[in-house]
């Protein structure tokens, strides 16, 4: 079994006062406006992926430490400026890497990033293997992943049209299986990528940034 991983899961630890809960990632769901939550994913998992590079690269945005959900919150705010989903959303990798990419350029940071579509037509759609090389590249260089995922397939543990952050993989020796962890509402869930791989009817992708 091959495994990789970002290198401190805690990095990402949000407590929350008001309910003395700790999540995992930011929480669309603590977006105050209601289409903030129904489609605040995308922004949510920017703002996630920034705060895990503020903290081992010390380079990107606010430079406090989003571990509250009272700091968490208004950085979330600040990246919805930017990563704002549109009329469906924010469906495309090239969308969000864009949008990214505005943002960082608006704090005068050159960010470089690397992305992998996963085609509707299955025959277009790069191996599974090359999947798996992509997604480890990028953890173990301790880079979180931003999936999208616009239909999951037979995969029950995914929410359709939808961004999640993957934070680590496991793989067996014939990189045949692949499962990862993603971070999603505050909550970590573990997802059969090559069920959904085989399955997934509309596709989505991936994309991981460098800084």
């Amino acid at each position: 079994m091959t495994t990789a991983s970002i290198s401190n899961l805690n990095l990402l630890k949000v407590f929350d006062e008001s309910t003395h809960a700790t999540y995992y990632g930011c929480n669309q769901e603590w977006y105050a406006g209601d289409r903030q939550r129904r489609a605040g994913c995308g922004p949510t998992v920017a703002s996630t992926i920034i705060n895990y590079l503020n903290h081992t690269r010390s380079v990107l945005g606010s430079q406090t430490s989003c571990n509250r959900r009272e700091i968490c919150l208004p950085f979330m705010e600040e990246i919805w400026d930017y990563v704002t989903p549109q009329k469906e959303g924010i469906p495309t990798t090239k969308m969000f890497y864009e949008d990214v990419l505005s943002y960082a350029k608006s704090k005068g940071i050159t960010v470089e990033y690397s992305f992998l579509d996963v085609p509707q037509d299955k025959f277009l759609r790069a191996p599974l293997p090359d999947v798996l090389s992509f997604l480890e590249t990028a953890l173990l260089k301790d880079i979180p992943v931003a999936f999208l995922n616009l239909c999951n397939g037979d995969e029950d543990n995914l929410d359709s049209w939808h961004w999640v952050t993957i934070i680590s993989l496991e793989c067996d020796k014939e990189r045949n299986s692949i499962f990862v962890n993603i971070l999603d509402r505050g909550l970590i869930k573990k997802i059969d990528l090559a069920l959904w791989y085989n399955t997934t009817t509309l596709g989505g992708g991936f994309v991981y940034f460098m800084v």
